[in-house]
Order: structure tokens, then C-alpha cells, then sequence
């Protein structure tokens, strides 16, 4: 069977795209802009010493060598507006933000090819496969989350989901060496894939260092060696000149409180929900406090968070997730535990932003079709998870497009998975938590217009919507972790059973 091809979705989505290129935009545009204006003009030895704005570069080495390669491309005509002026706030115009918005485009070429390479690289002969690798594909080029996130709020995440995408298939694929190297220089391009890291060492551990249950001496050097040579280019120059204490020091602010300005709908949110009812029972003098950027986050009543507790329990659920996986290694076991150390670490971190939800639901979406429970968990998590960002996106002007954009991905995604997914030859189905999923589902209607109408109507409580739809959120979010968890530990069958579509072929 021929492939499906991307190529007219990403036609239409880049129409749309160009379309959105008059769109508000957030801070991280100029976060970004600044970068350019670094790299371009500044020796290598202070990109990372440079603070005449506050929105200093913290990214990993690579992703700064990736603003200067943009940087080289900058014309005339965006320069003369001000794109590469190193000042303490920018003044630009129209040229830099459709370099800018072009740019994160283009970038994001790397998601389709990698996406392509998924479904060109599933089976030929398992038709179904096939439609459903295309359907998988579809939903995460023109997820709702990245073009949020990407086109309107401005980021480059669509090529670095690109190089992780490459190295899952990679590891599909068989390709064990190649599967490492592309998430070490994923790595030295964004740091919070770290969290997903476990997931990778442990089966590139087992599966490739631990072949047949003996030590590979040859592969281990060979991974070892690859791994390395990436993090020594990258990080190599910053040695030289003895920048790292700098490097390091950007790339972890530890003084950052537990929670983001906006809460993450996570366990923390709900913990600093409580901690303000409880506040106002008590009547405390105290206030709860939830400073977003920087500083320390104090509670009212409650005991207050340190990092080492958030630390403590994202590794704890991470090293359970790793330990099926060592046991009893395969592809979708692997998926399964990155999903598992995503959610682990998006639900206990310390100052999770609501955009690292993303983590979850990309590997999660590899999953989703495998069979109709494990689609059942991904649902919640995947509509929780997109409204969670609508926060993100504040202006008017904006509001309906997100919502029906959104809307229309739900209806055709949902509707294509349900269709799709495998049926594996068990078929135990919860009726009551299928209803329970319905209802959360359908609470999403109210919930926002509650939360719109009290974020237009008391603009003194204007945290209290983002408060509502943080917990709400944190709800679906918490519950497809409990529920993917459950068939992750427990259903074996589940793992083991081949599908309806897999034993017609055998016979």
C-alpha cells in the first residue's frame, strides 16, 4: 500500500498559519528577537553572560547556534527595523514578525518529515495500520496545542517535537544509535526533555547495551561515544572558555517558585486550590501567595513545597514506570513510559508551565489506537490538556479562532480515533467510566462560559477564571494518569494480545 502523504495538511495548515501572522503575540516573540540580536553580535564567550535585557538566553548551546544560524538570514529590511538591536525592550515592526512567523513555519518542516517517516516506515501490508499511523500524524501536525503555542503565542517547539518524534521512530525502527543520538542533540536544544530522558536510557539500556541479557561491550561504546560527541559539540566551546558555571546557571534558575503565574493543571494546583479555601475558612491573615515568574511560593494554611519533594516524587513515579519496561522491553511499552515520566513529571515538578503538557500527549498519541481503553484514558487528557492553554491566548481578536480551531480538531480527531482504534481480543469495557468521561467531557461547555463571563465581568478577580479552568483541567489531566497507569501495571493482556487486525494475519 502506498503512504498516506502530509503534503496538502501541511499546505492548508501553512495557509492558515500565514493567515495568523497579524496575531498577538506574547513576550517569548521578544524573548526571541533578543536571542537573534545576541547571537548575531556577540562573541560566543558572552551569549550567555549578556543581560542588558531581562529576558536573558537560557536555552541549551544549540538551540542559541540555532538563532544564529536564523540570524544570518535576517535581511536588510528586518535589521533596519530593529530585529537584531540589543536593547533592554525592543522596537519593531511588521518585517520582524513575519521573519520570525516564517521562520517557526519553515522549522517546523522538521515535524513533518519526521511524522512522514512514521507513517512511511509502518507496515505496507497492514492497510488499517497504515490509515492509522495518517490519522496519529494528522493530529499532532495540526495540533491545537502548537499552533497555540507556536503560531499565536510564538515558540519553536514544532521542530524540537520533530527530533523527538524521529528518535521514537528511530527506536521503532530498530535504529538504536540513531535513536540516541538524535535525543542527546534534542537535549542540548531544549532541557526539559530531561524529564523524558529515563524512559530513553532505560530501554536503549536494555534493548541495545543489554542485548540477549549480556553486556554489549561494543554497543555500549558505541552509544556511549555518540551521546558524548554530541554533548561535547555542543557544550565543547562553553568549556573552552570556561563559560558552563554561566551556562548551567541560565539553564536551571532554582530560585523560581512552585508554581507558574498561571497554575499548570496539575497536583500542585489543586494543593494551592485548598490551600486558598482553606484560607478563607480560617480567615488567615496571610494570604496565599503564588508569585509566577520568581520567587518563593508561600502558603496560607497548608505546609509550603520544597523542590526536593518535587523532585522526590517525579523521580519516584518515573522509576516505576521504568521498571516494566526493563522486565519486559518493547516499542510500546517504551511509549508507554515515556507517556508515564511525562505525566510524572508535568504533575509533581517544581514551576511547570501548562505548555509542558505537550510532553504528555505527543507520546501518548502513539498509543492512543492501540486499543480502546488505552484511547479512553488519552481522551480526557488530550481535551483537558489543549483547553488548559487557552489561557495562554487572552485577546479577543483571537478568542474564536482557538475555540473553533479547536473545536473542529476535537470533533474530526476524536471521531477518526474512535473509528480507527484496535480492538484487541479482550473486550471489558467500564460503563460507568465511560459515562463519567462523557460528563467531565460535556462540563467543559459551562465551565468556560462561567469562566469568561467572571473574567469579563471582575476584573478584580481576574485569576479566579484561570483558577477554575487550572483545576478543571487538573481533574482530566490527574485522571487519565490514574486510568493509563492502571492498564500500564495491571493488564497485561493488554500489552501482550495481539489485535484483531495482527491474529487475521497470521491465519
Amino acid at each position: 500500500m502506498t503512504s498516506p502523504k502530509l503534503t496538502n495538511i501541511f499546505i492548508a495548515a501553512t495557509c492558515l498559519k500565514v493567515l495568523l501572522f497579524v496575531a498577538y503575540h506574547s513576550t517569548d516573540f521578544e524573548v526571541h528577537r533578543n536571542w537573534l540580536a545576541i547571537t548575531k553580535n556577540l562573541p560566543v564567550n558572552q551569549w550567555y553572560v549578556e543581560k542588558t535585557s531581562q529576558w536573558t538566553l537560557d536555552y541549551p548551546p544549540f538551540f542559541a547556534w540555532f538563532e544564529w544560524v536564523l540570524a544570518q538570514f535576517v535581511p536588510k529590511i528586518v535589521k533596519d527595523d530593529g530585529c537584531l538591536n540589543i536593547v533592554e525592550q525592543g522596537q519593531y515592526g511588521w518585517p520582524t514578525i513575519v521573519f520570525q512567523r516564517t521562520s517557526v513555519i519553515i522549522t517546523e518542516l522538521v515535524l513533518f518529515a519526521s511524522l512522514q517517516w512514521y507513517i512511511d516506515t509502518t507496515d505496507a501490508n497492514d492497510k488499517d495500520g497504515k490509515y492509522r499511523a495518517f490519522a496519529i500524524a494528522g493530529s499532532i501536525v495540526l495540533s491545537p496545542g502548537l499552533l497555540i503555542i507556536d503560531h499565536i503565542h510564538f515558540q519553536y517547539n514544532g521542530f524540537m517535537y520533530g527530533i523527538l518524534i524521529a528518535s521514537i521512530v528511530a527506536a521503532r525502527n530498530g535504529r538504536m544509535l540513531l535513536c540516541g543520538f538524535l535525543f542527546a542533540v534534542l537535549l542540548c536544544f531544549k532541557h526539559i526533555y530531561l524529564y523524558l530522558a529515563p524512559a530513553y536510557f532505560a530501554y536503549l539500556l536494555r534493548v541495545y547495551i543489554l542485548k540477549d541479557n549480556r553486556i554489549n561491550i561494543d554497543n555500549a561504546v558505541k552509544l556511549g561515544s555518540v551521546v558524548m560527541g554530541v554533548f561535547l559539540v555542543a557544550f565543547g566551546p562553553f568549556i573552552y572558555y570556561g563559560q558552563i558555571p554561566n551556562v548551567l546557571e541560565r539553564l536551571f534558575p532554582f530560585s523560581r517558585g512552585l508554581t507558574h503565574a498561571y497554575w499548570a493543571p496539575n497536583v500542585w494546583a489543586f494543593y494551592s486550590f485548598v490551600d486558598r479555601v482553606l484560607g478563607v475558612v480560617y480567615k488567615t491573615s496571610t494570604p496565599s501567595i503564588t508569585r509566577g515568574i520568581v520567587g518563593d511560593v508561600a502558603f496560607a494554611v497548608l505546609p509550603d513545597i520544597q523542590p526536593k519533594l518535587t523532585f522526590f516524587l517525579t523521580l519516584f513515579y518515573q522509576v516505576l514506570a521504568l521498571i516494566p519496561l526493563f522486565l519486559w522491553p518493547s516499542h510500546d511499552r517504551f511509549l508507554a513510559s515515556l507517556t508515564l515520566c511525562g505525566f510524572a513529571s508535568f504533575l509533581f515538578g517544581w514551576h511547570v508551565h501548562e505548555k509542558a503538557v505537550l510532553l504528555i500527549i505527543f507520546p501518548f498519541s502513539f498509543l492512543a489506537l492501540h486499543d480502546r481503553r488505552v484511547l479512553s484514558s488519552f481522551v480526557p487528557l488530550v481535551v483537558a490538556g489543549y483547553i488548559s492553554l487557552f489561557p495562554l491566548i487572552f485577546t479577543s481578536g483571537e478568542m474564536l479562532v482557538k475555540v473553533l480551531y479547536s473545536f473542529v480538531w476535537f470533533v474530526t480527531f476524536i471521531l477518526s480515533f474512535n473509528h480507527l482504534v484496535r480492538v484487541t481480543s479482550m473486550r471489558r469495557r467500564i460503563f460507568l467510566l465511560d459515562r463519567a468521561i462523557l460528563i467531565y467531557l460535556m462540563g467543559f461547555v459551562p465551565l468556560m462560559l462561567v469562566a469568561n463571563t467572571v473574567g469579563w465581568l471582575l476584573k478584580k478577580y481576574e485569576f479566579l477564571n484561570l483558577m477554575m479552568i487550572s483545576i478543571y483541567c487538573s481533574i482530566g489531566i490527574i485522571g487519565s494518569w490514574a486510568g493509563f497507569s492502571w492498564l500500564y501495571f495491571f493488564d497485561d493482556e493488554l500489552w501482550n494480545t495481539p489485535s484483531v487486525s495482527k491474529e487475521k494475519k497470521r491465519q
